[in-house]
């Protein structure tokens, strides 16, 4: 999997982020990047939430 780095550079998790901010950061990470997936527990929390990913 390809990693972008500057955009990993420019946006980086917030210290101690909430749910809805991990999953805004996850959301465009996938649109930005292809160095890994949303993680399984965030996934599944996201499908429980109805929440697109």
């Amino acid at each position: 999997m390809k990693t972008n780095k500057d955009w990993h550079e420019k946006h980086k998790m917030p210290k101690n982020a909430t749910f809805e901010q991990r999953v805004a950061w996850h959301l465009e990470h996938v649109k930005n990047c292809a160095c890994r997936p949303i993680p399984k527990k965030l996934a599944e929390a996201m499908a429980k939430k109805q929440i697109a990913s």
